[in-house]
């Protein structure tokens, strides 16, 4: 019989681990080994990181504001964007070196039409408020999107969803299938 392969004991290869995050949720890390996901269509994600400190994070917000200017929850921009800095800060980022990413705020249907360019819109004038420069963006369009960030590097991935046409035949499971989302259940 041959000889087993040769291990690197000394670098051992990790897969990332991953934390999808859902509206209203920010996540703060320095671990090299996450990865941050979420998925979007009006919301907005904003990836923010201080690549010389290895310190990185993302937030999901749903509206800029609440009703009648509220704002104290992750659910909208203004305060998910003051928790992700304030943890950068206390993961031991430095506000000369963060930068930002901003991905999200898709026309999601006729209803939704604006929401998405208004999420846009306050996360590009607070970070030019707060003088963080936003180095990359993928934002509007009609097309959800799912995000990778590895916020230790400040890499990101977006893949696109493919949108959904209504009059457009759907697959249909066969035989025995397990059926998901497969229209009315009445």
């Amino acid at each position: 019989m041959g000889t087993p392969p040769l291990q690197d004991t000394q670098h051992p290869v990790r897969s990332p681990k991953s934390i999808t995050l859902l509206q209203g949720e920010c996540q703060v890390t320095d671990d090299p080994n996450l990865e941050l996901t979420t998925l979007l269509g009006s919301c907005i994600a904003t990836c923010m990181f201080d690549e010389t400190a290895g310190v990185g994070g993302m937030n999901h917000f749903l509206l800029p504001f609440g009703a009648g200017g509220s704002h104290s929850t992750e659910r909208y921009g203004l305060y998910a964007m003051e928790i992700l800095i304030n943890g950068l800060l206390k993961h031991g980022a430095r506000r000369s070196r963060i930068s930002a990413k901003v991905f999200g705020g898709a026309r999601m249907g006729e209803l939704l039409n604006s929401i998405g360019d208004r999420n846009a819109a306050f996360a590009f004038e607070f970070l030019e408020l707060e003088k963080i420069p936003c180095v990359a963006r993928s934002t509007g369009g009609t097309m959800a999107r799912r995000i990778k960030f590895c916020p230790s590097t400040g890499r990101a991935s977006q893949l696109f969803v493919r949108e959904m046409v209504a009059d457009e035949p759907q697959n249909t499971p066969q035989g025995d299938d397990v059926m998901f989302f497969d229209g009315d259940q009445s």
